[in-house]
């Protein structure tokens, strides 16, 4: 029994080695083609030949050359076997009508040339396609500068594995993705599809005719290959590439009766948000002001920035403007925030002037204005800082004398008392004075020098100013705020200026020590050789 088995394969081993190549034959998946569609090209040779022996060099001419496959069998059938070596070469027409894929030559056998029919491309029904791609502009006329939607569709019957979607090649203009891919399903003549879809947007810088060579897509599918035995009759990649057709977009010159900076959309929307939308402030507190703007169918750069006058009493700090564009609900919204902190200096009403934003209505064709109204602020002294007034009572006069005669007998003696007691005052003056000037002095080294230069090596603004406010408060026996501060001299108001845009704006964080540190010196060195010594009224 052990010997016919080593016989039979012995048998087997020198029938292999006596065959040879006897028949080439080559099929394709599909005829007709369609014109930039892939197909498959099967080359079949009845032996186990060297994979190098298909030369495909032959094909360039009227085929793009795609992934080149190669599988191997082998039967064995009453002692006989055979074998055959299978080539897959997938191909894409370069153009229409009628090629012919030439004979293969390997080991002396050639195989049979194939005569195919290639359709023009999109001459096959979309929903007859396992994919296709289709593109969208929103408008086929624009002004310079119109932000346009370029919207893609990829459609997909088959399960995709990977691929690529390239943008709308386009010159003469600006472009750019929107927001993120969706993926959907839709049902074309009763066929499903998946859809992926994309949205790009397009800004013409120059008037004319704008020409657009349509998305494209590239990349792989998985179809169904045909059974023929063996590994060949799994699912297979296939690759794939279609294109949307081209368009032409007219794009219109800025209109000669526009005035203003030019700025096109569909809408455009101007606001401002307060604070609890209250007109009411105090002296130093800070005001958060925010002017929103936003357009329907614009790019965010093309929103104008706003430049913000403002009263001399009001200090302004603006931050950085927030710029944005969206995709909300299939439409394309451009929005422009700026947000300004105002530190108000003096007590009093005060108008900000209103904000006007020309534009161009693209769907009216015509210009407009949007204009944020005039605003008035009324700001009120800080009463932790301010005095106290004294408010007299007045009396109401009566004919009737009732206690009069008593009033005026008391405060007789009362203004008696009192000029006793200035006489003895005047006398006791000499003897205070000393202890007042030594009690201001204590009170004033509460806070040196040296203390707001501590706050200002830690960068801490509030402390800083906090420690400025008592030091002249104490220095000039009277409540004192920054805005009282910057009026005692042109450093001060320079040095106080830039404490509260430390405090107030985002462009400038840290404390110039040098210059407040100066300033304090300057002042108080010039208080003292101005000011009489407090003993020298008493000498005359």
């Amino acid at each position: 029994m052990v010997n016919r088995i080593i016989l039979a394969l012995v048998a087997i081993l020198f029938t292999g080695q006596a065959l040879a190549v006897t028949n080439i034959q080559a099929t394709v998946d599909r005829n007709p083609v369609m014109q930039g569609e892939y197909f498959v090209l099967n080359v079949t040779a009845d032996d186990d030949v060297n994979a190098g022996s298909l030369d495909t060099s032959i094909l360039l001419k009227d085929f793009v050359v795609g992934r080149t496959s190669v599988g191997r069998s082998t039967q064995i059938v009453n002692f006989n076997s055979s074998k055959e070596t299978r080539w897959q070469v997938l191909l894409s027409a370069k153009n229409s009508g009628t090629v012919t894929i030439p004979a293969f030559t390997m080991e002396g056998i050639q195989s049979n040339p194939i005569e195919l029919t290639v359709l023009d491309a999109g001459s096959q029904p979309q929903q007859m396609r396992n994919l296709f791609v289709e593109g969208e502009v929103s408008t086929q006329e624009a002004y310079v500068g119109q932000l346009i939607t370029y919207k893609v569709k990829l459609f997909l019957a088959a399960e995709l594995q990977r691929g690529v979607i390239s943008a709308p090649e386009i010159s003469g203009a600006e472009i750019k993705q929107l927001g993120e891919d969706q993926d959907s399903v839709e049902v074309v003549n009763g066929r499903r599809f998946r859809v992926i879809e994309r949205t790009y947007a397009m800004i013409a810088d120059t008037p004319g005719k704008l020409a657009i060579k349509g998305a494209s897509f590239s990349g792989d599918i998985l179809v169904e290959a045909p059974r023929r035995g063996g590994m060949f009759g799994f699912n297979e990649s296939r690759p794939m590439q279609a294109a949307a057709e081209d368009t032409e977009i007219i794009i219109k010159p800025i209109p000669d009766s526009y005035q203003g900076d030019w700025l096109v959309s569909d809408l455009l929307i101007a606001k401002e948000v307060w604070p609890e939308d209250s007109s009411e402030f105090e002296v130093g507190s800070p005001i958060t002001r925010t002017i929103n703007i936003i357009a329907s169918n614009a790019d965010s750069n093309s929103l104008p920035d706003i430049e913000l006058a403002m009263p001399s009493a009001l200090k302004s700090y603006p931050e950085k403007p927030v710029r944005q564009t969206v995709l909300r609900e299939n439409h394309v919204v451009a929005q422009y925030s700026l947000t300004t902190a105002i530190v108000p200096t003096k007590a009093g009403t005060f108008t900000l002037p209103e904000i006007t934003i020309p534009w161009w209505n693209s769907q009216l064709r015509q210009q407009q204005f949007t204009t944020i109204p005039a605003r008035t602020v009324t700001i009120a002294a800080n009463p932790e800082q301010a005095p106290t007034p004294i408010t007299p009572e007045v009396t109401q006069p009566s004919n009737n004398p009732g206690f009069w005669p008593w009033l005026t007998l008391l405060f007789a003696a009362l203004w008696l008392i009192t000029i006793a007691l200035w006489l003895n005052a005047r006398k006791q003056k000499s003897l205070t004075v000393t202890s007042e000037n030594v009690d201001v002095q204590s009170s004033s080294a509460r806070v040196s020098i040296k203390d707001i230069s501590s706050a200002c090596d830690k960068n801490d603004v509030s402390q800083v100013i906090t420690l400025l406010q008592q030091h002249f408060s104490t220095l000039l026996n009277k409540p004192m705020n920054l805005a009282d501060i910057s009026q005692l001299s042109t450093a001060l108001a320079q040095a106080t200026h830039q404490l509260q845009q430390a405090k107030y704006s985002q462009s400038s964080t840290f404390v110039d020590k040098a210059a407040l540190l100066k300033a304090i010196e300057s002042y108080s060195h010039n208080s003292a050789v101005n000011s009489p010594s407090a003993l020298s009224s008493l000498n005359p």
